[in-house]
């Protein structure tokens, strides 16, 4: 990259961050409001957002431990097997009561 655009990229970034930041609060409110988890699709239904807008956070809050696979499938959309996920926190919750 260019000296000339580092500023511009840089601001480009910190939006995209907010923004990712702002999806990834999405993502966990209405997966606290479903403890037995969700797939994307289900989240994304209930929320009332575009799958493109929240798959990606689901990718990134799990790579960061906020959610987890639960190991139930659900068909989604497109008929086929999707990944049923819980916020963690819904973990710790059961284990501490």
């Amino acid at each position: 990259m260019s000296r000339c655009h580092q500023s511009t990229s840089a601001a480009a970034y910190a939006s995209i961050e907010a923004a990712a930041a702002r999806l990834e609060r999405v993502v966990l409110k209405v997966l606290d409001q479903y403890p037995d988890g969700l797939t994307v699709d289900e989240a994304c239904a209930r929320a009332d957002y575009r799958r493109y807008s929240l798959q990606p956070r689901f990718t990134a809050l799990k790579d960061r431990g906020a959610i987890r696979d639960t190991g139930l499938r659900r068909k989604n959309e497109s008929g086929r097997n999707a990944i049923v996920w819980r916020a963690c926190h819904h973990d710790r919750r059961e284990a501490q009561a």
